[in-house]
Parts: C-alpha cells; sequence; structure tokens
C-alpha cells in the first residue's frame, strides 16, 4: 500500500493507481453538520433519542453530530456493510452488530455516513420498524440520489453528491483514509 499525495495539486489523492480530488472541504462539512443539529435540535430537544450509527463509516460524523447536537441523548451502533474493499456496493448486506438497546416507544434517530442505493438503509429501517420504535428518522451525511434504488424516506442530508466513490471523513477504501478531515471523489 502506497499512498502519495499530488505535489502540483494537494487537493487530489493517489492511492494504488486511483486518483481522488477534493469534493468537501472540511470548514464546509463542519458547518453542514452544525446545520443538521440545530434541524434535530428543534424537533427532539425533549424526546431524548437514541442516535445509531452506522459503523464503521459513520463514527466520525455521528461524534461531530452529537456534540454540536447539544441535547439529552443515547448512542448505539450497528456494523452493516455491502461495500466490503471495493470501491462499488456488492448489493449484499452483511450484518456483523446489531443495536443492543430496548428500542421499543424510542425516538430513533438513524444517523448513515452515505445512502446510494439505500439497501443497507432499508434493511436497517425494516428492523428498528419490527422493534416498534415511537419514531425513526434518518439523517446521513452524503446521498447519491441518483443510484438510490431502495424505497427509503431520508429526513435530514447533508449534502448531495454524484454516483461517485468517496473518501475520507470516515468513508474509507480498503479501510485506509477515515482519518481525513475532509471528503475526495474518485476522479
Amino acid at each position: 500500500m502506497t499512498e502519495a499525495t499530488d505535489r502540483k495539486n494537494p487537493q487530489t489523492i493517489t492511492f494504488e493507481g486511483h486518483r481522488f480530488h477534493l469534493h468537501l472541504a472540511a470548514v464546509d462539512i463542519q458547518a453542514r453538520v452544525t446545520e443538521l443539529a440545530r434541524a434535530i435540535r428543534v424537533t427532539h430537544a425533549k424526546k431524548h433519542p437514541l442516535l445509531i450509527g452506522t459503523l464503521t463509516g459513520s463514527f466520525v460524523f455521528l461524534a461531530d453530530l452529537v456534540r454540536a447536537l447539544d441535547i439529552p441523548c443515547e448512542i448505539d451502533f450497528c456494523k452493516l456493510a455491502s461495500y466490503g474493499d471495493a470501491c462499488e456496493s456488492s448489493g449484499q448486506i452483511r450484518t456483523d452488530l446489531l443495536p443492543r438497546s430496548d428500542l421499543t416507544g424510542r425516538h430513533v434517530i438513524l444517523v448513515d455516513d452515505i445512502v446510494d442505493t439505500g439497501r443497507t438503509l432499508e434493511f436497517l429501517l425494516e428492523w428498528v420498524e419490527a422493534l416498534a420504535p415511537a419514531s425513526i428518522i434518518v439523517v446521513t451525511l452524503l446521498w447519491k440520489k441518483e443510484a438510490l434504488r431502495a424505497n427509503v424516506s431520508i429526513d435530514h442530508v447533508g449534502f448531495s453528491i454524484p454516483n461517485r466513490f468517496v473518501i475520507g471523513y470516515g468513508l474509507d477504501l480498503g479501510q485506509q483514509f477515515r482519518n481525513l478531515q475532509a471528503i475526495y471523489m474518485l476522479e
């Protein structure tokens, strides 16, 4: 594995033959996360919501969102995957971890890093709905609207992006680049 930043254009990352260009700067991401938290705070301030983050990609977004939310809440996680180490979804959903919290009667906020085909979100929504929560809303940092194949509703979207592979801010390629503060798009 070799990672190199293009010296001519510091907004470009090259990794194993893939070139990624800066798509969303860290400052823009943080501003949007603050806006999303403000919108959720308005509807959930007195509901003591349970935020469920989809691992592993959403951990950075969830952490920033919770800090900006600034209301009583709880956090749990699930780990679902359809990408593996590839740049494209396999279409198969793998369940590695489901939330342990009792969801009955709770106000649940599903926090996802990215929604593309929506199949993973559809799977998670069906699972959560079966546990009789009081309400469910979905917040995602990124939405590839043109890739959507499932019948899902997203309540809060950080950014709509083209149907292209992205890394950074929790999103990875072969478990690399989650630590980048910005989001980079495959050339």
